[in-house]
């Protein structure tokens, strides 16, 4: 049997992502309890994120979420890693610069714990992709198109997502430095 190699492409990218959602669940986390999600979009899934990134773009006029939608339509797959927000109660913590988590809660902030649980998790989903090979950036517009399409449960207030894809050159640079944010 002969396989193309873009299809093994294809596996190879899947394969990765659910090493990455393996990764992102078992990462550290600052007071052990568990709030990551992790989800992987293909297919029409994929599609529909995409076009939710273009509608932003035009809603919010921000060119940089039509730039990473064509990044999304590129890829294999995109990894998904949200955090529930879920306030630890700690007493006199203040890491998130309110006096107590009611406070916290009254201002619409975001636990800080949960915020670094995420980025922990992120690191560790796009160390696996480093370690195969696998073309990847941390997209902030895919996140928010994903919160919009209703991908995770209500209580996920911060995502992001992770294109993973294969080239001989990555689709993830040479991106216009004057454009990243604009």
């Amino acid at each position: 049997m002969i396989h193309k190699g873009e299809d093994a492409e294809k596996r190879a990218a899947l394969a990765v992502a659910e090493k990455m959602a393996a990764a992102a669940k078992t990462a550290p986390k600052g007071s052990g309890v568990d709030d990551v999600i992790v989800l992987i979009l293909d297919g029409e899934d994929k599609a529909v994120l995409s076009r939710h990134m273009r509608n932003i773009a035009g809603e919010v006029n921000l060119e940089f979420f039509n730039r990473d939608a064509g990044n999304v339509d590129a890829s294999h797959c995109v990894v998904l890693i949200g955090m529930v927000d879920n306030p630890l109660y700690i007493k006199g913590c203040g890491m998130c610069g309110f006096k107590n988590c009611r406070e916290r809660k009254m201002a619409g902030t975001h636990c800080a714990f949960n915020l670094t649980d995420l980025g922990i998790a992120m690191g560790s989903a796009v160390s696996v992709a480093a370690d195969n090979r696998m073309d990847n950036r941390v997209l902030y517009s895919a996140g928010q198109a994903a919160l919009r399409m209703g991908c995770f449960p209500p209580a996920v207030k911060v995502c992001y997502g992770i294109p993973l894809a294969t080239g001989s050159k990555s689709i993830f640079f040479d991106r216009d430095p004057a454009n990243v944010m604009a």
